[in-house]
C-alpha cells in the first residue's frame, strides 16, 4: 500500500498525502496520531465511500513521504494543511485527528474558522503547559518514561526512539496485537487491536511512517511539551470531543479539560472504552456528524 501524492512547498519541503473514499465526496482532513503517517485510516474503503466522505490524510514533518520541519509546534501544521486543500482546490473541509493528531486538528479549527466546518478531536492530548503534574495522571509508566526522554532533550529522545521504533517493528512482525509491549492497556483496546482489519493497517502504518527515521515522533513528542501557539478557547467553529474513560495512553483528564475548555464542545465518553478507537464507531457516529452534522447518538 502507498498511495501517496507529494506537494513541494513554498518553503521547499517535501509534503505527502492520500486521498481515501469518494473522490466527490465532502472532504474530511484526517490527522494521524503518534507515531504514525497518511496511512492509518478506516479499514474499509468502500465503508467510506458509500457515506460520501473524500478523505485526505498526510504524512506530519518527519513522517513518511514528509521531510523534517525541525522545532515544529503543533501550530505549524496549519499551514501543511492549508497547503493541501489549496493544492487540491477545496475551499471548505472538516477536521479530525486521534491522540497525537488531536491538538494539531484543534490547531487547524482555531486558526481555520472561515475554511473548517466541523472539527472533531478523539482521545487528543491537552495541554502540557496548562496542566503540568496533571499531565501524567493515570497514564501508563511507559508513556510516562518517553514524555521524560522528550523533557530531557532532543538527544535523548532521538536515542531512545531508535530504539523504541526496532523494537516496534520487530513485536509488529511477530504479533500486530502487540504493537504497544509493555502498556498496560484495558480490554477494549486488546479487542480492537486483534482484529485482522485493524494488524493490517497498523502494519502498513508503522512501516511507512519511520521509515525516514524517527524525527516525525520525536518533533511530536517536543510539540506537547512545549506551548501550542493557540488557545483552544478561541475555536469558534462546531468541535467534538471524544474520549475513553479507561485511556492509559492518553487519560480522561485529557478530554475532560478540552471539553472544558473548548466552547460548545459537543462530548462523548466511552465508559468501557481506552485509546484504540472502534472503526465503526467512526462510520456510524463520527463521519455523519463531519459530514452534515448529524449527532450521533449512543
Amino acid at each position: 500500500m502507498t498511495n501517496l501524492t507529494t506537494l513541494t512547498l513554498s518553503d521547499g519541503r517535501t509534503l505527502g498525502f492520500a486521498e481515501w473514499g469518494d473522490p466527490a465526496g465532502s472532504p474530511i482532513v484526517i490527522i494521524h496520531g503518534t507515531p504514525g503517517c497518511r496511512l492509518n485510516r478506516h479499514p474499509d474503503n468502500a465503508k467510506i465511500a458509500a457515506l460520501g466522505a473524500r478523505v485526505i490524510s498526510y504524512d506530519r514533518p518527519g513522517y513518511g513521504a514528509s521531510d523534517r520541519n525541525r522545532g515544529r509546534t503543533v501550530v505549524d501544521c496549519v499551514a501543511d494543511v492549508t497547503a493541501i486543500v489549496d493544492h487540491l482546490g477545496i475551499d471548505e473541509f472538516a477536521v479530525t485527528g486521534g491522540s497525537g493528531g488531536g491538538p494539531h486538528c484543534l490547531a487547524v479549527a482555531a486558526k481555520l474558522p472561515q475554511r473548517v466546518t466541523r472539527a472533531a478531536c478523539i482521545v487528543g492530548v491537552a495541554p502540557y503547559d496548562v496542566l503540568g503534574d496533571e499531565w501524567y495522571d493515570g497514564m501508563d509508566p511507559e508513556n510516562v518514561k518517553e514524555f521524560g526522554w522528550a523533557l530531557a532533550g532532543e538527544a535523548t529522545l532521538e536515542a531512545e526512539l531508535t530504539r523504541e521504533a526496532e523494537a516496534m517493528l520487530e513485536r509488529i512482525a511477530v504479533d500486530p496485537a502487540n504493537i504497544l509491549g509493555d502498556f498496560e492497556i484495558p480490554e477494549s483496546d486488546r479487542e480492537i487491536l486483534s482484529r485482522p482489519d485493524i494488524q493490517q493497517v497498523m502494519k502498513e502504518a508503522i512501516t511507512e511512517c519511520v521509515r525516514n527515521g524517527i524525527w516525525g515522533w520525536a518533533d511530536d513528542d517536543l510539540a506537547f511539551t512545549m506551548p501550542w501557539g493557540f488557545d483552544p478557547a478561541s475555536i469558534t467553529i462546531p468541535t467534538a470531543v471524544w474520549w475513553g474513560a479507561h485511556d492509559v495512553l492518553v487519560p480522561a483528564k485529557h478530554g475532560e479539560w478540552l471539553a472544558a475548555n473548548i466552547p460548545g464542545a459537543l462530548t462523548r465518553v466511552d465508559t468501557s472504552g481506552g485509546h484504540q478507537a472502534d472503526p465503526d464507531t467512526h462510520i456510524q457516529r463520527l463521519y455523519p456528524w463531519l459530514i452534515d452534522g448529524v449527532v450521533w447518538s449512543d
